[in-house]
């Protein structure tokens, strides 16, 4: 009786260590976990993780479920710095645009004061002056219009459209923009299916497009249609200098431009707002470069 006494007094003591022992192995696990923990606040910057070599499964679990959320929070940091860099950089491009004509628009206003200058010179500063205005307006309006993009209120009216039809239309709107340029303008004159999308978005891609070819066009725009099972395609090709073509990944990005030097619009918000816009009509838009052409193709979806 007392052999067997002694010997579940020898279990328990036994089971009684063994349970002291998970416990502080636990406790020291927990510890660990927490000192890691505050090393990897302190440098966020690495890609450390909490590392545990414990045998308890929810413990393991715990860890598992804290690098994950760590790691969603080192990549929701870094796209949140990505964003604060573009956000820079916008304002910076802003800031060009909106200077250069203004500049322009105030030096040739003081020279309008100039009791020297003649009639014909007067007559030809106003010109200026007037260009300089639409081109400033033409910027605000494309960062209006970007605006408008980010907004839960601006809502797109899907309707049956006439994409041929209207290409026509807003082109005949820059004829004299076109002749200015001595731009050579070709137009498929064949018929589409029509196309389900909102009215203002088709005018405002077109507008855009072709805004984009008087801005870089060497000598001629070449604007035509493909149809496919499910969709129309809008095809527009102009004669570039040369391209990088390594800058194409960057071309619908609302802070790049083709070329930094050149002044007016940037080249990335008025493609940016193309892409957007098709987008949010369940489309797509492509770019390539073949030689010395740049082409974007933009798809709307045919109207059932």
């Amino acid at each position: 009786m007392k052999v067997n006494s002694w010997l579940i007094i020898m279990i328990l003591v036994f089971l009684l260590i063994v349970l002291v022992s998970l416990l502080l192995l636990f406790h020291w696990d927990v510890r660990m976990m927490t000192k890691q923990l505050e090393e990897i606040s302190e440098n966020f910057g690495t890609n450390e993780l909490v590392r545990t070599n414990t045998h308890n499964k929810n413990l393991a679990r715990f860890a598992a479920k804290i690098n994950q959320l760590t790691q969603l929070f080192k990549r929701n940091q870094q796209s949140i710095e990505r964003r604060e860099m573009e956000l820079k950089q916008e304002i910076t491009n802003i800031s060009h645009d909106l200077r250069t004509p203004l500049t322009s628009i105030k030096g040739f206003s003081e020279l309008l004061t100039d009791p020297s200058t003649s009639e014909a010179e007067r007559k030809e500063f106003l010109s200026i002056i007037q260009k300089k205005i639409d081109n400033l307006t033409m910027i605000v309006d494309l960062f209006y219009e970007l605006s408008q993009l980010d907004s839960s209120d601006k809502k797109l009216t899907m309707e049956k459209q006439f994409l041929d039809q209207m290409v026509v239309e807003t082109m005949l709107m820059f004829y004299d923009d076109f002749e200015k340029r001595q731009l050579k303008v070709k137009l498929d004159e064949g018929t589409v299916c029509p196309v389900l999308a909102d009215n203002k978005a088709i005018v405002r891609i077109v507008i855009n497009i072709i805004q984009n070819a008087l801005t870089y066009a060497k000598s001629y725009l070449k604007i035509s249609f493909v149809e496919d099972e499910k969709y129309i395609w809008l095809r527009a090709v102009n004669d570039v200098d040369k391209i990088n073509v390594t800058k194409l990944q960057q071309i619908f990005n609302r802070t790049f431009r083709l070329d930094p030097s050149r002044t007016g619009t940037q080249l990335g918000l008025g493609l940016h707002i193309v892409q957007q816009l098709v987008n949010k009509q369940g489309g797509k838009a492509v770019a390539d470069v073949r030689e010395n052409e740049f082409i974007i193709e933009v798809s709307f979806r045919k109207w059932d």
